[in-house]
């Protein structure tokens, strides 16, 4: 008889011993599922269409709900009109224009979603038509166009700067701008390149009437710069922006 109950009392110590070091096993395996678990993204991953009435007008790739990859854009009629390569949803790479019957007609380098290099213009034939000069968004000097069968264009109108001095009677410099050729496809600027760019947000536009600029300086009575910088922003007969910086000495020291 205490045999048997030394027996059971030992049956009964293990199987507590066992049930309790099962209970910590289950808990610590609990812990152990909980810890590795992620929160799922519920960004986005795919292509996406977007439409115009029955019209395609363009996909873009999505990961985890941020463009990243190819993007699309298409004319009305179906045919591909644009392309675009994101990387964390900015452009990066030669984003691609085309012609409506597929053949190139522009590309153009981005870097962190900014222009930035060489841009290039082609003829429905395949030949180049233009390179352009970008740095970091703004324009930089560097300017060809090309005839179809390959010549450089040049003959780009000149600046004409024409003067009228009331300085000593109204205290007035007035300096007015036009093209060689008369045309009326010009802006004017005030301000000079900055770094070799031309860039908007350092310079002030000079009112035009008819393809001429004019900027009135004015007597101030305190020291002033010795000369003014003036900028001709010409469109050409290819629709492109072509650069003329011109530096007007002044032969006052106080003009503004």
């Amino acid at each position: 008889m205490k045999l048997f109950s030394a027996s059971l009392l030992l049956v009964l110590t293990i199987s507590l011993i066992t049930g309790c070091t099962g209970k910590g096993t289950a808990k610590k395996d609990k812990l152990a599922v909980s810890d590795s678990i992620t929160v799922p993204d519920t960004g986005y991953t795919g292509i996406k269409k977007y439409m115009s009435g029955k019209y395609l007008v363009k996909e873009v790739t999505f990961k985890n709900g941020v463009r990243e990859g190819l993007m699309k854009s298409f004319y009305m009629t179906g045919e591909l009109r644009q392309t675009f390569w994101y990387e964390n949803g900015l452009r990066e790479d030669s984003s691609m224009w085309y012609y409506q019957q597929g053949q190139k007609f522009r590309a153009t380098p981005f870097k962190r979603d900014t222009i930035d290099g060489i841009q290039k213009q082609y003829y429905r034939t395949g030949k180049l038509r233009a390179k352009l000069g970008f740095s970091k968004g703004s324009r930089t000097t560097f300017f060809q166009e090309y005839t179809p069968e390959g010549k450089l264009v040049g003959g780009y109108p000149s600046l004409i700067v024409n003067i009228v001095d009331n300085y000593k009677i109204k205290g007035v410099y007035k300096i007015s701008l036009e093209l060689s050729d008369k045309s009326t496809k010009v802006r004017y600027y005030r301000g000079d390149f900055l770094n070799g760019l031309f860039d908007t947000a350092h310079v002030e536009k000079i009112k035009v009437i008819k393809g001429i600029g004019t900027l009135d300086l004015k007597k101030t009575g305190s020291q002033k710069p010795s000369s003014v910088g003036v900028i001709a922003v010409i469109l050409t007969n290819f629709g492109n922006n072509f650069l003329i910086y011109k530096k007007i000495e002044l032969p006052y020291n106080d003009l503004k």
